[in-house]
This record gives structure tokens, C-alpha cells and sequence, in this order.
């Protein structure tokens, strides 16, 4: 596509025939038509283990080396840099096991994390005896910088892991100016991009990162996920596999019997697909999604958006979240769910920490209303007028 056409890249998307608005993305996106049919000419002709000198294991094997091929340079990192796992949280509990660290050192944790970088950490602090530093950081905008992240640095600290942007939030965080920070004292810095994937494009090497994690199920593909670790970081991972194996890539290292097949092949037509589009394109449309729910969000007195209210693109990606004054977030979501078939959701979204810690808010948690570029601007102006009816 030269410029963006809404209709035309909905027509991608199989389950944007229901009579359903989908505004629960950050969930889990919908899929793609071309990787359904990926998946399922694999499972159909070369549903075979991989290796094997006959004719259909060879082009399984091919299939799936594209995969990885494909998955790598979409981030800008080397095939030996990446493994594909069941989901973000197994792949850093995977990574958790095999890191390396001398007892007594410490290691930084963010409060506006999402459980999946933040428990594989405690376990990992825990094998090795670490001490936990908490990065947390003043409200109203919630944004973790460099700033509020230096008095937490010394020469004792050895990992950092953040997020890149929050599942609740939606603030971009300057990774690359806190990756700078983080290595000014020797340390290593983990990224969970899972909120940021489905929105900008991801570029390991120029965002100074040493390790990288998004789910493909979040960017248009099935439920799978990447890890990225530079060859200079994965000196500090011990290798995992069976004694016989080899040990020179990620892979090898903590991918435990190959990735899923199925899902790995399709990978090339999610990147495909995007490329097509162009991120540039995405992030324009996307910002008109969100100036419109945020323009009404912010007119009203009694709702409080959590993080930026801001709507510029530089500054968030188009996840929103609010609390209404005397009114629960399940309730909220339960009335609009009467009155519309408009999917968005209450809760914490596995970020309690922030929600209980930081935001001080009760169980209900937040209203997300999460969109991306195959959501149109009159379903956006359509949950508004939908809020409209369902609040006092």
C-alpha cells in the first residue's frame, strides 16, 4: 500500500467480518488471513519433524528457517541473536534460568512492568542470591527516563528490565537514552516491547538494547513470541539444551527443542504484511484513533486518564486507560457491553504492581480501550458515543 486505506487493510483480517468492534488489542490482535493459511498448508503437506534428508522434512526445514530468517531481520538482529518461544513471559523465565551473576549483585525492577518482566527476575534474584532495586516514578505522566533511573545505578548493578511501553499506560519510554544509562555502569538492559511491537518499528541494534521481547500474537500472527540477545550479552547465559546439542545461538542456548513449527513459517507474512503497510502509515492513522477518544476522555471532569493524556504520537501509543469517579471499571465496561458490541476491557491486565502499588486503585482496575491500525475512526467516535450513554 503507498498511502494507508483502513478498508483496504481490514480486508486482511478474516474476523473483522463479525459483528464484533475489536478494542482489546493489546490482548492480543487479530490475525492475519495470509498467516491462517500459512498455518494451515503447513499442518496439512509438511507437518514433519525438521532435519531429515527426505523430500518434505527438507522443505519443512526451509519453511522454518525463513521463519527465524524473516523474524531476525524484522528486528535488525543476526538469525544467532533470536529465539521464538511460547510467549514473552516463558522466554524470559527461559532466559531467568540461564543468566549468569556473581552473588551479591543487584539487579532494577520497574513498577509499571507487566508481570511477565517482572517474576522471572524474582527467580532469578532468588537461584542466585540478587539484591531487587525498585524503579518507579512520579505521577501524573508515569514515564520511566534516565533521570529517575540514575540514583538507582552503581557499579553493583548488573541487569535492568523495563518496559518499552506500558499495557496500561501506552507513554513510549526513550529506551535508547536509558539503555546508555544502563550500560554507563556495566550493566545489561532487558525490554519487554510487547505493548510497542503492534506500533513502531523495532530496531535492536539502534535502540542499544541487550535483550528484546515481544509476543507475535499482539502484531498480527499466532501465539508465539521473540527474544532478542546480543552475541556480547549471551556470554552471560549458560546453555540449557541437552549435553549433545549445539550451543552457539540463542536457539541452541534456551529454545529447548525447537520452536513451533507451524507458527515460525508463517512468521514471513506477518512481516510481509507489515512492510506493506509501513509503520509510518500505521503511526499517522493510529494517531487519529486516539486524538479522538482522548479528546472526549479529557473533556470530562470526572474521568482521569492514567499516564500521558496526551495524544501526540511522539508521545504514546493508542492504549488508553481511565478510571471514572464513582463509578467501578467493570461497571463501566458491563454497560457498554449492553448497549454496543464494542470489545474493550476492565481489570489490571497482569500490571498490579502499578495498578495497586502506584495507581492505588481497587481490584476493577482500569477501562483499556486498546486500538490499532485496522480500527476505523468511526468506531472510535462510535465507543465515544457509547461512553457517552453508559456514564452519569
Amino acid at each position: 500500500m503507498s498511502s494507508f486505506d483502513v478498508t483496504t487493510a481490514r480486508q486482511h483480517f478474516p474476523a473483522l467480518k463479525q459483528d464484533q468492534v475489536f478494542l482489546d488489542n493489546a490482548g492480543g490482535s487479530q490475525t492475519l488471513g495470509d498467516v491462517i493459511d500459512s498455518i494451515t498448508q503447513y499442518l496439512s503437506k509438511t507437518n514433519v519433524q525438521l532435519g531429515a534428508s527426505y523430500h518434505t522434512s527438507a522443505t519443512s526445514t526451509t519453511k522454518y528457517g525463513e521463519g527465524y530468517k524473516s523474524a531476525a531481520k524484522y528486528i535488525n538482529a543476526g538469525e544467532d541473536e533470536i529465539v521464538i518461544g511460547a510467549s514473552t513471559t516463558q522466554l524470559f523465565m527461559n532466559l531467568a534460568s540461564a543468566l549468569k551473576f556473581q552473588d551479591g549483585d543487584e539487579i532494577i525492577l520497574s513498577k509499571l512492568d507487566h508481570e511477565a518482566n517482572v517474576d522471572p527476575w524474582f527467580v532469578l534474584a532468588d537461584r542466585l542470591k540478587l539484591k531487587i532495586k525498585w524503579w518507579v516514578s512520579d505521577k501524573p505522566e508515569l514515564k520511566l527516563t534516565p533521570e529517575n533511573l540514575k540514583p538507582l545505578l552503581s557499579n553493583k548493578v548488573k541487569f535492568v528490565a523495563c518496559t518499552h511501553v506500558s499495557n496500561i499506560l501506552g507513554g513510549i519510554h526513550d529506551v535508547k537514552a536509558i539503555a546508555e544509562a544502563v550500560h554507563s555502569v556495566g550493566a545489561l538492559l532487558c525490554v519487554d516491547g510487547v505493548s510497542y511491537a503492534p506500533h513502531r518499528q523495532i530496531d535492536v541494534k539502534a535502540l542499544g538494547v541487550d535483550f528484546y521481547a515481544f509476543s507475535w500474537y499482539k502484531v498480527y500472527g499466532p501465539h508465539v513470541a521473540i527474544l532478542y540477545a546480543s552475541s556480547a550479552a549471551q556470554e552471560h547465559v549458560k546453555p540449557l539444551g541437552h549435553f549433545f546439542n549445539p550451543t552457539k545461538t540463542l536457539e541452541d542456548k534456551i529454545g529447548f527443542a525447537g520452536s513451533c513449527y507451524e507458527a515460525v513459517q508463517a512468521i514471513p507474512q506477518i512481516t510481509a504484511y507489515v512492510s506493506s503497510v509501513g509503520f509510518d502509515a500505521i503511526t499517522a492513522h493510529e494517531g487519529r484513533l486516539q486524538a479522538i477518544l482522548l479528546e472526549f476522555l479529557n473533556s470530562r471532569d470526572d474521568i482521569t486518564v492514567l499516564g500521558t493524556a496526551s495524544a501526540d504520537s511522539k508521545d504514546r501509543v493508542p492504549t488508553v486507560s481511565f478510571v471514572v469517579k464513582g463509578l467501578s471499571s467493570r461497571k463501566v465496561v458491563e454497560e457498554a457491553e449492553k448497549v454496543s458490541n464494542y470489545g474493550f476491557r476492565w481489570g489490571t491486565f497482569y500490571s498490579n504492581r502499578l495498578c495497586d502499588e502506584v495507581l492505588g486503585l481497587d481490584k476493577e482496575g482500569v477501562v483499556r480501550v486498546s486500538m490499532v491500525h485496522y480500527n476505523t475512526e468511526d468506531e472510535i467516535k462510535g465507543v465515544v458515543e457509547v461512553l457517552k450513554k453508559v456514564l452519569p
